[in-house]
């Protein structure tokens, strides 16, 4: 085991070591014609950027001062977002380079003018003087052949271009995408029929929020931003749906005050998602209480037209605090709709045994940064938005906030209002 360990690290480090030794060349090496400052710029960049991507995670694994946590967080971050659109733009590159060298051969080929034909004249030769053989002309007379001269410098336009859109490229969809995030989700409406919905509840509004993720990144403001758009939906229930934090209460009880003023007609739920159990889980459950919202840690809440129940995600059964279906649904009235919050979609299957019929998650912030929602696609039953599963439907909200870079690339957050329709409406 130990053996399979040391061989996956020491193929990611070639493939990081590779793929970023690979985008110095394009970026720097290829664009420059010989060594220089800016050959050794790029490479403390490009290095310097892995070093601040290392420290940002083990800082945050580790604990260490949150002053020193936030002070790693938004450049190593970044740099990561920003390596990933690097390497895929200049990948890309690759296709552009021949269609783009071929272009300027056909340019130039029509600029060239067309050599002039040699036409012999013959010389007068005086008489007596002695018979001279044409001489062809030194090598080291003849013009530079102009293939020979244009070839490098051709390439190295090329090579300018192409990094130089590549770079432009990858910086702006890594800003576009960070400026997404850090102006906070919007609200997304959904509607799900609910068969055992009695008629009085249709039109009933559920605010679902998932995947804040306070912490080096994003703080207090965001917070806040996240609770007034929640509020500006003047829902009936408010429900959070895991990954509320990504640190301690002590670094960032401040940041999660704002949850305070949440307000529903009938509250605001909680349940955990896997990141709160690398967070230290019991003191986030005991804070957000304090908060004003209600845990339900496998429990059950039974409000006028529904039962609104909620399970412990996944990653607390490592502490003996893992999800449990039968304590939270096993003896409810199985006349009444049954809407259950929990952290991960995989989580379904098990809300199908128990009759839910409609079960809120989040978790997979739809991918996040494009192309990994292929990944995550294949990891979770649904990506994101609305699916059935016999006869209990799952919804994914793509989240609020963003885990690691502050960015979001084909993966828009949001706040989803679930506006329950009643069949017999």
């Amino acid at each position: 085991m130990i053996i399979v360990f040391v061989l996956i690290v020491l193929l990611t480090l070639a493939v990081l070591v590779t793929a970023n030794w690979y985008v110095w060349r394009r970026l720097f090496r290829d664009t420059t014609s010989g060594p220089g400052w800016v050959r050794r710029t790029g490479a403390v960049v490009v290095a310097g950027g892995w070093v601040l991507v290392v420290g940002a995670v083990a800082a945050e694994r580790a604990g260490a001062p949150f002053w020193l946590q936030r002070v790693l967080g938004w450049p190593g971050y970044l740099w990561m977002a920003l390596s990933i659109y690097l390497l895929l733009a200049v990948v890309a590159g690759e296709a552009v380079r021949p269609l783009l060298r071929r272009l300027l051969e056909r340019r130039d080929g029509r600029r060239a003018p067309a050599p002039a034909a040699a036409v012999p004249h013959p010389e007068s030769v005086p008489t007596g003087a002695p018979h001279k053989e044409p001489q062809e002309p030194e090598e080291s007379q003849a013009p530079d052949s102009p293939r020979l001269v244009a070839a490098p410098s051709r390439r190295l336009f090329v090579s300018r271009v192409v990094g130089g859109a590549a770079a432009a490229a990858a910086l702006g969809t890594v800003g576009y995408g960070t400026y997404g995030v850090l102006r906070g989700p919007k609200v997304k409406r959904v509607t799900v029929p609910l068969a055992k919905l009695p008629r009085a509840a249709h039109g009933y509004r559920i605010a679902v929020v998932s995947d804040i993720h306070l912490g080096p990144v994003l703080g207090r403001g965001f917070a806040q931003t996240v609770v007034d758009t929640i509020n500006s939906t003047q829902p009936d229930v408010i429900a959070v749906v895991g990954d509320l934090v990504d640190g301690s209460v002590k670094d960032l009880g401040p940041a999660a005050a704002p949850l305070a003023q949440l307000r529903a007609r009938h509250g605001a739920f909680f349940v955990t998602g896997n990141h709160e159990y690398f967070s230290g889980a019991e003191q986030w459950v005991e804070e957000v209480r304090r908060l004003g919202l209600l845990p339900l840690e496998n429990a059950r809440e039974e409000l006028a037209y529904f039962d609104l129940a909620g399970v412990n995600d996944i990653a607390g059964e490592s502490e003996g605090q893992g999800p449990d279906f039968t304590r939270a649904l096993g003896d409810r009235d199985t006349a009444r709709a049954c809407v259950l919050l929990a952290h991960q979609p995989a989580q379904i299957h098990d809300a199908v045994e128990h009759g839910v019929d409609l079960q809120l998650s989040g978790h997979t912030h739809g991918g996040q940064l494009w192309p990994g929602n292929f990944v995550t696609a294949a990891a979770n039953p649904t990506l994101a938005g609305l699916e059935r599963y016999d006869d209990t439907q799952l919804y994914v909200t793509r989240g609020a906030g963003a885990w690691g870079p502050p960015t979001r690339v084909g993966a828009p957050s949001d706040i989803t209002v679930i506006e329950l329709a009643s069949k017999q409406a």
